[in-house]
């Protein structure tokens, strides 16, 4: 692994779920001072045109304005480059044995209703959550054993 965790939040069209993963890792990355030490990367396999509008009403809530993100394409290339891979219930990666790949397994929030969204959106909080703990703890046993 490199010194610098790659992280990657990915989905078909990049429009939905892995936007709010997204921009909760740069919350958790900034607010927990990672900025040097955590690369985020978000991308789809088949990018839509624009991010869900119920996306970007429901993230609005929480003061996140994903108004103008871009659903882009990732290559498997970036992919690989990762240390952890979140993919989001659409995956069929088969990545190398150094990337720790893990498929939530969420709901796509297109065309949903408002409250569905947001459940949604609050089990990608935790989720972002719970991965950044563990990325804290790999970072403080690289620094105990550098």
């Amino acid at each position: 692994m490199s010194e610098t965790i790659r992280v990657a939040f990915m989905c078909v069209q990049n429009a939905g779920r892995s936007q709010m993963s997204t921009a909760f890792a740069e919350r958790e990355r900034a607010e927990r001072g990672l900025e040097d030490d955590v690369e985020i990367l978000t991308g789809g396999t088949h990018p839509a045109e624009h991010v869900h509008e119920e996306v970007v009403e429901i993230m609005s809530e929480l003061d996140f304005d994903l108004s103008d993100r871009v659903p882009k394409e990732i290559s498997d290339a970036e992919l690989e480059s990762c240390d952890y891979v979140a993919t989001m219930g659409c995956s069929t990666l088969t990545l190398d044995a150094e990337t720790d790949v893990r498929d939530w397994a969420l709901d796509d929030p297109d065309g949903q209703d408002l409250d569905a969204v947001r459940a949604i959106r609050d089990d990608i909080e935790g989720r972002v959550g719970a991965l950044f703990d563990e990325i804290e703890a790999e970072l403080a046993e690289r620094s105990v054993s550098s």
